[in-house]
């Protein structure tokens, strides 16, 4: 197959501690194409697969599995989730198809290199890097505090890494990665802790150029 890094459509990627607003984001940015006309898909990670509703049981505790099992797990969803013969996004992109993906490989990144090396968690990955790496990362940094305050207003059950010591460690292990790959990815940060309408307003005005080049490829 094409190389999904010769894409027609681009491939956005949004991650950030748990709590950190990507879901609404998305949803005002899905919003704001849907206006446009703009050909787009939307996705997320872990994902609705046979895999990543495995993932889904172990982060809300109905299964029981280490950490690395759980990382290896992200791996596979990962590839299934580009390569998938029905709705594979890497397809999607190569088609024309704009995605927007709520998390992707720096999630893995972040939260698996508390447990392990960066280094493993990486060179795991580096098949799904080498597929598609995202036109943009867009990052949405906010204060841990901040974060389970939010998770605490939006549901009753907290997953498996939703924790104040975890979600410090987590925003940290970003930050590593973000400095150690910063010759080879895109990366945006954008200040999440900001009024819903000024942040929405500041993703546009980032990400348009990408959306409208892709359009008139």
């Amino acid at each position: 197959m094409r190389e999904a890094r010769d894409k027609k459509g681009c491939f956005i990627a949004f991650e950030g501690i748990d709590g950190s607003g990507k879901s609404t984001q998305i949803r005002l940015l899905k919003n704001r194409l849907e206006r446009e006309g703009i050909k787009f898909y939307c996705t997320r990670e872990p994902t609705d697969s046979p895999i990543g509703s495995l993932i889904h049981q172990i982060m809300t505790g109905r299964i029981q599995s280490d950490n690395k099992a759980v990382a290896a797990l992200f791996v596979a969803d990962r590839l299934d989730h580009l390569l998938n013969p029905a709705d594979g996004i890497c397809a999607k992109i190569m088609d024309g198809t704009s995605v927007i993906s709520d998390r992707y490989y720096f999630s893995s990144y972040a939260y698996h290199s508390v447990d392990m090396p960066m280094e493993w968690v990486i060179a795991a990955n580096s098949q799904s890097a080498e597929l598609l790496r995202p036109t943009v990362t867009v990052f949405l940094d906010v204060d841990p505090d901040d974060a389970l305050g939010r998770i605490s207003k939006a549901r009753f059950q907290r997953e498996l890494f939703e924790t104040r010591e975890r979600l410090v460690s987590v925003r940290q292990k970003y930050f590593e990665a973000f400095e150690k790959l910063k010759d080879v990815e895109n990366i945006l940060i954008l200040d999440g802790g900001k009024e819903e309408h000024i942040l929405e307003a500041e993703i546009w005005e980032n990400l348009k150029p990408y959306f409208t080049r892709a359009e008139t490829r």
